[in-house]
């Protein structure tokens, strides 16, 4: 069977000349001229990925992309941007709304056919992530209800969206469009100091939810969301979780014990930054890394994420980590830290 491509685009020449490339080398071809034919043809064709112009007439390729997403069964159709506009607001704004990836007009063949290609490869490995990502809910919620349910199922029809190394999620500022769920990777959130520092303020990890306390506030995000190492999330639409938050109590007490674990560790971070020594907070930042670590003997974190983490200048968490290596209680080499001595960590006096 044929792999299904739907490009919707109000250009003639451009449209006709893709349509001309993809049956070429063998995909079965759609098309549209503008954003509301296509998102018709995209509920009844039922395609494997969609090409979409951004500026068209009649519904535009961000409603289109809106309009797929809140259809369980479009949400998770790989979806490429045609746009002449490489402005980052353009491009940011489509990637907080699940656009999978960006072609710049006028591109050539080998590009469309890179990023088609691609992205057919990549969906191929989602299932595997939503699986983790399901068990998850359920240890989670510790419980089965209609609510749960729902949510596992609005989960499972999401994309999975890969981010590269120091990529940006979202600014501080953005409004947020729904639940950022990690399901692979590191993402950190920071907020800037008036001197210009960076001062860390949290890490997510496989199985983190991200943006809770801003979706239930109904507000911008306060901090700047940047990923760590090669990630992948998927967006869980403020609508969806609202609606899920408002109708089921056992989704809703979820997202508030997230929402409660997070304000304790802020909390926590706080008490030492005001009261603890340089070994007693690098000790206890330490510790907490090593809770929230996949593997709690090792972790990757740099010098200068450390010192953010813990209030302190890179320099001293230098020396502070080379007395902790020559105490036995850590190894370090190069941003890999390997935990010796939790217990003696742990119990590190002020």
């Amino acid at each position: 069977m044929k792999t299904k491509i739907l490009i919707i685009e109000d250009n003639n020449d451009i449209r006709e000349s893709t349509v001309e490339i993809l049956e070429l080398v063998g995909y079965e071809v759609k098309e549209a001229d503008n954003g509301k034919t296509g998102f018709e043809l995209a509920r009844q064709y039922q395609p494997d990925l969609i090409l979409c112009d951004i500026m068209m007439p009649e519904l535009d390729g961000y409603g289109v992309l809106y309009l797929l997403n809140k259809n369980p069964e479009t949400a998770a159709i790989p979806f490429i941007f045609l746009t002449a506009k490489a402005e980052r607001l353009n491009f940011r704004k489509g990637m907080e709304m699940g656009a999978d990836d960006y072609l710049t007009k006028p591109f050539d063949d080998v590009e469309l056919l890179s990023a088609i290609e691609g992205r057919l490869g990549k969906r191929e490995k989602q299932q595997a992530f939503y699986s983790k990502a399901l068990q998850n809910i359920e240890q989670l919620a510790q419980k089965s209800g209609s609510g749960i349910n729902e949510l596992q199922q609005l989960i499972a029809s999401r994309k999975v969206r890969p981010l590269k190394k120091r990529q940006i999620l979202y600014y501080d500022g953005d409004q947020p469009q729904g639940l950022f769920l990690v399901l692979q990777g590191c993402i950190k959130t920071i907020k800037l100091a008036d001197d210009g520092r960076e001062l860390l303020t949290g890490l997510f990890k496989a199985e983190d939810y991200m943006g809770v306390a801003a979706l239930l506030a109904d507000e911008n995000y306060n901090e700047t969301a940047e990923v760590i190492e090669d990630s992948l999330v998927c967006l869980l639409p403020k609508e969806n979780i609202l609606a899920l938050i408002n109708n089921y109590p056992e989704v809703s007490s979820q997202f508030i014990k997230i929402l409660s674990n997070n304000v304790r560790e802020k909390e926590e971070q706080l008490i030492e930054l005001a009261y603890h020594s340089v070994r007693k907070r690098l000790a206890q930042t330490l510790v907490r890394l090593s809770r929230q670590s996949d593997n709690p003997k090792q972790f990757k974190i740099s010098r200068d994420e450390l010192a953010a983490m813990a209030g302190m200048a890179t320099e001293t968490v230098s020396r502070t980590l080379s007395d902790f290596k020559d105490e036995s209680l850590i190894e370090k080499k190069g941003s890999l830290v390997q935990v010796l001595d939790l217990n003696r960590l742990t119990k590190m006096k002020n």
